[in-house]
């Protein structure tokens, strides 16, 4: 048999009641700290008695110094320590990311962008820069050879025979 539900009556009646028992504890939390409070500072800061004589007030003074340099000492160690701490939490999360291995790579997309527009984006819109690629190409020229055919000696149409295009020109001069 499946288990009966809770009628909503009793489901906000029980819930009333977590709420009524968490609100005790927050108080009963509440006037502990303060007590604690109340306490420290009465260990910590006694009453305090002036004296009548500039010697005692100097005294007074020396020692209240030293207790405010006593505790800024500890302040600093525990901000210290605080600090240490925090480093190697951050740190141990970097880690446990690494190993969960969560950051991929996204895929990136293509885009076509010219020279001009690109040096655009790297330098800002104050930067009118135009960079024509192809103005600082070199021009060849290309140079027809002149052939001249010598049924003579071999050695002079060494250089034309040389490669694919020599071959062909050997084959269709001796067919």
């Amino acid at each position: 048999m499946s288990e009966k539900k809770m009628t909503s009556s009793r489901r906000h009646y029980l819930k009333s009641l977590m709420l009524q028992r968490g609100q005790q504890l927050l108080e009963a939390e509440a006037k502990q700290a303060e007590e604690d409070k109340e306490r420290y500072m009465e260990e910590s800061c006694p009453s305090l008695d002036l004296p009548t004589c500039m010697q005692e007030l100097q005294d007074l003074c020396k020692m209240l110094h030293q207790q405010i340099d006593a505790v800024d000492e500890q302040r600093y160690d525990i901000e210290s320590k605080v600090n240490k701490a925090n480093k190697e939490v951050e740190d141990l999360r970097i880690k446990v990311q690494d190993l969960k291995g969560k950051f991929k790579k996204p895929a990136l997309k293509k885009v076509r962008m010219s020279a001009d527009a690109m040096l655009q984006a790297l330098l800002g819109s104050k930067h009118k820069v135009s960079m024509d690629l192809r103005a600082n190409l070199k021009q060849v020229k290309k140079e027809i050879k002149e052939e001249v055919e010598s049924v003579g000696d071999w050695r002079k149409n060494i250089e034309d025979k040389a490669g694919m295009d020599g071959r062909k020109k050997m084959f269709e001069s001796e067919a």
